[in-house]
C-alpha cells in the first residue's frame, strides 16, 4: 500500500487543478485545500472528527521524514508510504504527542482500531487530497495492531505487565 500527497492542488471537489505557486504561498494554499476538503469529508462522514483528519496529514509527514531519516535520501512532496508503514508512524505519532492519553485522545476522534486509519487515509484520498496506487486498498489497514497493547501498554507498571511473575520476597 502507498500513499502520497500530489504535486497537484486538487479543489476539494477533484474537479479542477492548477499547478501550485511558490513555497510559501504554497503551503498556505495546500493548507486552505486541506481544510475544504476536509469539511466536505466531516458532510459525507461524520463518523471521525476534524481533528482526525488532520492527525492523519501529520502523521503522514512525521513518517514520510522519519523514513527519509532512516534511509538517509531527502523527502520528497511524492514520497510513497506503505499502510503498514503509516501505521507504525501514526502509533509513534500519537505516543509522541500524546503520551498516555493517546488512546483517549483517538478514542475521542472515533479512532478505536487500525481499519479507522484507513478509511481516515481513504476518505481522503476520495477526496483528491492524497494519492493512491493501483494496489493501495482499506485492507491493508486491517490487524496493524491493538489499541490496547499499542498505546497504553507502553505505559503500564511493570508490576501490571506480568502480573504473574510477582516478585519472591525472602525468608517465606
Amino acid at each position: 500500500m502507498l500513499f502520497h500527497c500530489s504535486d497537484l492542488l486538487l479543489v476539494a471537489r477533484g474537479v479542477k487543478a492548477y499547478s501550485t505557486p511558490a513555497l510559501p504561498s504554497r503551503l498556505k494554499m495546500h493548507e486552505a485545500n486541506f481544510d475544504e476538503g476536509i469539511e466536505l469529508l466531516l458532510l459525507k462522514d461524520p463518523r471521525y472528527t476534524r481533528d482526525a483528519y488532520v492527525f492523519v496529514r501529520d502523521a503522514l509527514d512525521h513518517t514520510k521524514k522519519d523514513l527519509s531519516r532512516r534511509e538517509g535520501a531527502p523527502i520528497t512532496e511524492n514520497e510513497h508510504v506503505t499502510g503498514q508503514e503509516l501505521l507504525a508512524g501514526i502509533r509513534e505519532y500519537a505516543l509522541g504527542q500524546f503520551g498516555p492519553m493517546a488512546i483517549t485522545v483517538l478514542e475521542d476522534w472515533g479512532i478505536t482500531r487500525c481499519e479507522d486509519f484507513g478509511e481516515i487515509v481513504f476518505n481522503i484520498v476520495e477526496a483528491g487530497l492524497f494519492s493512491k496506487t493501483d494496489t493501495d486498498s482499506r485492507t491493508d489497514f486491517q490487524n496493524g495492531y491493538d489499541f490496547d497493547d499499542a498505546f497504553r501498554k507502553p505505559f503500564l507498571p511493570q508490576s501490571k505487565l506480568n502480573p504473574q511473575n510477582k516478585p519472591v520476597t525472602e525468608g517465606k
